[in-house]
């Protein structure tokens, strides 16, 4: 039996199945990817009756279906993300949550796209700790523990922790541009309210020792996607953050989104963190000294404000890709099926880069300009993955970079891990 970590996809009866398209969840090293829960009643294969929160209890169940399935328990969620047709509703559907997250809460990220896969008026993901690790009959770590943490320096809230670390990764909650002393929304615009997030992410990391250039990947949801350039300047401030990440031109990878978000905000931004200490019991020699691999090929787009891959430990985190041909940079001829096609051959290209397959490919995330496109980009999207294996997540969003009708991004599994460089 191979010593390497694998990647492991499963699937329960009890929970909506992907059809051949997506696994429920897909499992490597000390973490579980799951695809979003639709509130589909998987005895039917159709959405459940009733109005947001019926949609909601039946999104959970599924989630909590699936984590029963492969012997694991509701706190072991290190992070929820809520998808919501309408951005009213979110109290609602934070009832529910709560419901289901009595005690611990994890990180938590809540937006509102255009439209959702069937009509729905949510979906709801989770990515799960994997304390036993995907190493073939060797737990890797035993009782690794998640360290759950607030500052009182950010936004707190009842509804999530700021950062849940488990393993070599911290997991943010989404930040909105508030300040912490008054609980409001700072004065100003879009590049105002871009500072306001990225100094909320800083707080929480200088309360955990962390480094704000351990930040590995970087989600941004915009109210508006023209803010970008405003939110770009705001963000050349922050990234690279150090002598040593300015050397060698160290960014993040990154997505950017357009959504509806909660307090009317017009900036909300996501981080994703590596955690070289681990958490206990990971011994020393196994938790100290592992570095951030980042990398970028002429066979894909570059973009100066993101890194197309960055790697930490055993996973590999790609930017989000437009249909852009890396010659020219330039939009693809045709319509969704060629524009996801070059998405998804991008994708390729930074993972052959790397070294991997898209076999590595463990989770995701499809974007759509059009959610009615989703059947003619699944005949390409079945070509990249014949087996259905990445766990996934498909939203509608109102407008994309460069007016792309598509953009894809995904995370990938690091067997190798990130040792210290010789």
């Amino acid at each position: 039996m191979s010593s390497f970590n694998a990647v492991l996809a499963r699937n329960s009866e009890k929970a909506p199945n992907g059809m051949g398209r997506y696994s429920q969840t897909v499992a490597f090293s000390h973490y579980n990817n799951l695809s979003a829960q639709l509130p589909v009643d998987p005895a039917t294969g159709r959405l459940v009756a009733g109005g947001v929160k019926e949609q909601a209890e039946r999104c959970f169940k599924n989630i909590q279906e699936i984590i029963k399935s492969i012997g694991h328990e509701m706190s072991d969620v290190v992070r929820i993300t809520i998808f919501l047709q309408d951005i009213s509703d979110m109290d609602a559907v934070n009832a529910v949550y709560s419901a289901f997250f009595p005690d611990y809460v994890p990180t938590l990220t809540t937006v509102a796209v255009a439209a959702l896969p069937m009509g729905a008026l949510l979906q709801v993901e989770a990515l799960l700790s994997n304390g036993e690790g995907t190493i073939p009959n060797a737990p890797q770590a035993g009782d690794l523990v998640k360290v759950a943490s607030d500052s009182r320096n950010a936004p707190t809230s009842h509804l999530s922790t700021q950062s849940v670390a488990f393993s070599h990764y911290n997991n943010i909650s989404a930040q909105l541009p508030i300040d912490p002393e008054s609980g409001k929304l700072v004065a100003g615009g879009a590049r105002e309210q871009a500072v306001q997030c990225l100094k909320n992410i800083r707080a929480i990391l200088e309360n955990i020792a962390v480094p704000f250039d351990d930040i590995v990947k970087v989600n941004i949801f915009l109210k508006n996607l023209s803010d970008i350039e405003s939110v770009n300047e705001a963000y050349r401030a922050f990234f690279p953050d150090s002598a040593i990440a300015r050397a060698v031109a160290y960014v993040p990878a990154r997505t950017v989104v357009e959504a509806t978000l909660p307090m009317d905000a017009l900036v909300q931004i996501e981080a994703v963190v590596s955690h070289g200490d681990g958490t206990p019991p990971q011994a020393v020699e196994d938790r100290h000294g592992i570095v951030i691999n980042a990398h970028n090929t002429d066979n894909a787009p570059r973009c100066p404000l993101s890194t197309q891959t960055v790697a930490f430990s055993h996973y590999n985190h790609l930017s989000a890709q437009l249909p852009l041909h890396p010659e020219t940079d330039e939009m693809v001829a045709g319509g969704v099926k060629e524009q996801a096609a070059q998405c998804l051959n991008n994708i390729k290209a930074i993972v052959e880069s790397i070294g991997h397959a898209m076999g590595d490919v463990v989770k995701v995330n499809v974007f759509l300009k059009n959610i009615a496109d989703m059947d003619a980009v699944d005949e390409v999207y079945a070509t990249f993955f014949p087996g259905g294996v990445p766990a996934r997540r498909v939203v509608g969003v109102g407008a994309l970079p460069r007016g792309a009708m598509i953009q894809i991004d995904a995370v990938v599994a690091n067997a190798e891990g990130t040792p210290p460089k010789a």
